[in-house]
């Protein structure tokens, strides 16, 4: 494990910070919430300037169209970017995180052709279609059947919790096309346009009151077969590569925003109080405190460690898993104690007295989430267990 970056990897920043210091004035405010048309325009042109600065997918391959950057040097900018406070991956975060990755290692190089360009240069953007109502945790038992009819196959069923699709072009979707065969072994990995004939989709409202989450409902929605990545009824092992990367680096701009989180708290905690009294002048507060900043530098640490680990072997490990896992604890501990300190304050999302509370309470919400998305924290016990410690598989 190499913990420090060498001196090409830190020439990258500079040129990458002086770029940021640059550009970054010139971007503007982003768009309301749910202004999804605005967000979509506001997302793409940033990703079209990374493009055209060379910035587009850092770890791509040059043949590819990326930057054939190492993970280091992935992870350098991610630093970058959060510390300028630059937009994010935003509405495309699946095209560039997830199926972008996936395309690379397992697609057809007419695939790549037709879908990774226009990924990079912010022209197209992608969903996810994995969950089901009931096939969440157990994705495996998903039931939207694809039935093969000559060059299509015939997709019918229903997807929950799509990210973005009320503006995506293409969706990474899983489909069972053997009904047959054990549950794990007939689901295959197809890309569906996202106007294809027989799809609706009805946004879902979340706790926030934002409606990124849709649900979508497909009748008999006819999708090529050479829109299929892999073999027929291997797209469970696709799904695990795409997941592979959706547990690797993805969650590091997470984690530096945490970072900052924790330091607006302590700062609350140093100058608000009532009656003369301090949340800072109670040891336990402090050590609280003092332990979360703890245990994200050891999740910093450890993302170093999941890195070099990728550039050894191409793909992220286990690690990914146990990264996401205490990660998500970490979150909820911070939203908690959070509260603690922000009292009444906390029963708004808006600032309250001057400082930034509303930044806290959205956290303490969005932690919430963290322990579902992108794999519960069950099935990340279960792996660590089954994969790591080798204990015997659930029954």
């Amino acid at each position: 494990m190499n913990l420090r970056y060498s001196e090409s990897e830190e020439r990258f920043r500079g040129e990458l910070r002086e770029w940021l210091d640059r550009v970054l004035p010139t971007v503007g405010p982003p768009p309301a919430i749910d202004d999804w048309p605005g967000r979509r325009a506001y997302d793409t042109a940033w990703q079209r300037m990374l493009f055209e600065a060379g910035f587009a997918g850092i770890s791509w391959p040059k043949e590819l169209g990326g930057r054939g950057a190492s993970p280091a040097e992935q992870l350098v900018f991610l630093e970058e970017t959060e510390r300028a406070h630059a937009p994010y991956v935003g509405v495309n975060f699946v095209g560039l995180l997830h199926a972008g990755p996936t395309l690379i290692a397992e697609a057809t190089s007419e695939q790549r052709s037709r879908y990774l360009s226009p990924i990079l240069r912010g022209d197209e953007v992608w969903c996810q279609g994995f969950s089901e109502p009931g096939a969440g945790s157990d994705l495996a038992a998903l039931r939207t059947r694809a039935v093969r009819d000559g060059d299509d196959y015939v997709v019918s069923g229903q997807k929950i919790w799509t990210s973005h699709a009320e503006v995506a072009d293409f969706c990474e979707l899983l489909v069972r096309t053997d009904p047959d065969a054990p549950k794990h072994r007939g689901i295959s990995w197809l890309i569906m346009p996202m106007d294809s004939s027989g799809l609706e989709v009805r946004p879902l409202r979340t706790i926030y009151g934002s409606s990124e989450f849709s649900e979508m409902f497909l009748d008999e929605v006819r999708i090529p077969v050479a829109n299929r990545v892999g073999a027929e009824n291997d797209g469970w092992r696709v799904a695990m590569v795409t997941f592979s990367f959706e547990r690797g680096t993805a969650l590091v701009s997470e984690l530096l925003q945490t970072m900052e989180l924790l330091e607006s708290l302590v700062e609350i905690a140093r100058s608000t109080g009532t009656e003369g009294a301090r949340p800072w002048d109670d040891a336990g507060i402090r050590r609280e405190l003092g332990h979360l900043a703890a245990d994200l530098d050891a999740l910093w640490s450890l993302t170093k460690r999941n890195v070099t680990q990728a550039s050894r072997t191409g793909v992220p490990g286990v690690g990914g898993s146990v990264f996401k896992l205490h990660y998500s604890e970490v979150r909820h501990r911070l939203g908690d104690l959070a509260l603690r300190i922000l009292g009444r304050a906390s029963l708004s999302f808006d600032d309250v007295g001057g400082a930034r509370s509303g930044d806290q309470v959205h956290g303490w919400v969005h932690a919430i989430s963290l322990s579902i998305a992108a794999g519960t924290s069950q099935i990340q016990r279960n792996i660590l267990g089954e994969r790591v410690l080798g204990l015997p598989r659930e029954r």
